[in-house]
């Protein structure tokens, strides 16, 4: 949870920054604010894949349980 925080104040301060960039023409500052951008795109993208495989994982062992109740 804390992840996905950390990836949505980097997604704003990125487009903040971008938007700075713009407004005053500081290619550099757009750039930075952009690569930002992408940087928490990355970060969600990793957490929301970490759920993922915990999710099948839980998944799998409930069946795996369940599977093994019946040959009991």
């Amino acid at each position: 949870m804390s992840k996905d925080l950390s990836a949505s104040a980097k997604q704003a301060e990125g487009r903040l920054e971008a938007a700075h960039g713009e407004l005053t023409g500081d290619t550099g500052e757009k750039l930075k604010g952009q690569a930002k951008q992408v940087q928490a795109a990355a970060m969600q993208a990793g957490s929301d894949l970490k759920q993922g495989v915990k999710s099948t994982a839980n998944k799998v062992s409930d069946a795996t349980a369940k599977a093994a109740d019946k040959i009991k």
